[in-house]
């Protein structure tokens, strides 16, 4: 995805918020994991086992260069070839909205993987509904740069939908990040609406339910 994120020393914010929730030495699977900017950090900081698929194969270069596992693949297509419980972690970061059936990809995410990690931008933020409101047009702004017609991302979503997504498909929301448009990060149990209103992006970790 070709959005503009905040970034801390050199990395994506929600990529740090991601590291904070993987433990060292654990299985990673990220999918559409660009130029392997993450699985680079994550190897360099909690020396996991991580492989990763890009559709691009320009990124999957890229990240070849770097030492990285990476193979081209399709998170709509190829998450089926990988059995139950391969990984402890299986990462999806600005990625789902560009899915043709995101729910699908969910639902396989938590199969293959004991944790899935979803980031992505939150399109109930409130710079979004005011230019729907102001100008009855579909918004463009940093985190959502493309004009309607070019943009790659398919299945815009709101923290609320997405929260709405986990309980139909029988997901535990096992942490819940909220990112405002100036870097902040807000409590995790502040209610949802407010995380819905003032949230530019979300980071969600979940698991199996019991």
């Amino acid at each position: 995805m070709n959005a503009h994120t905040f970034s801390i020393d050199g990395h994506r914010q929600d990529h740090l918020i991601i590291q904070s929730m993987i433990k060292p030495n654990t299985h990673v699977l990220d999918i559409g994991c660009g130029d392997g900017a993450l699985l680079e950090l994550l190897r360099e900081t909690k020396n996991i086992d991580g492989r990763g698929i890009e559709i691009s194969q320009k990124n999957v270069n890229q990240s070849v260069a770097k030492g990285l596992s990476v193979i081209q693949g399709d998170a709509d297509k190829d998450l089926s070839n990988y059995p139950d419980n391969s990984f402890d972690y299986a990462i999806l970061s600005l990625t789902i909205q560009a899915t043709k059936n995101p729910r699908t990809v969910l639902e396989q995410l938590l199969r293959i993987s004991n944790h899935a990690i979803v980031s992505f931008p939150n399109f109930g933020h409130w710079p979004i509904r005011w230019q729907i409101l102001a100008y009855g047009r579909m918004p463009v702004t940093n985190k959502l740069p493309e004009q309607w017609y070019n943009t790659p991302n398919i299945h815009f979503c709101t923290i609320k939908d997405f929260s709405s997504l986990c309980k139909i498909i029988n997901a535990q929301v096992e942490k819940s990040i909220s990112i405002t448009g100036t870097g902040k990060i807000l409590d995790e149990n502040i209610p949802l609406f407010i995380k819905n209103l003032l949230g530019r992006e979300a980071v969600f970790m979940l698991g199996h339910k019991p």
